[in-house]
């Protein structure tokens, strides 16, 4: 379980880390009055898809109370 936990706590690191970069990317590209609207809807879709696995993945990392 340790082994699990560490390899997902390393996985959240990354998806969080792409996450933060798709939100630096979609700001970047909003400002941009020429940019392409169906890209930035994908990169939020993308980064929507992120954030959710990100909370899948943490939920993982609570331990069950069986009571």
């Amino acid at each position: 379980m340790v082994k699990d936990a560490h390899k997902i706590r390393e996985q959240i690191i990354q998806l969080k880390l792409e996450h933060h970069d798709l939100d630096v990317a979609i700001s970047r590209l909003a400002a941009d009055p020429a940019s392409d609207e169906l890209q930035i809807s994908r990169m939020k879709k993308r980064k929507l898809q992120l954030k959710d696995y990100i909370a899948r993945l943490e939920s993982m990392l609570i331990p069950d109370l069986d009571a």
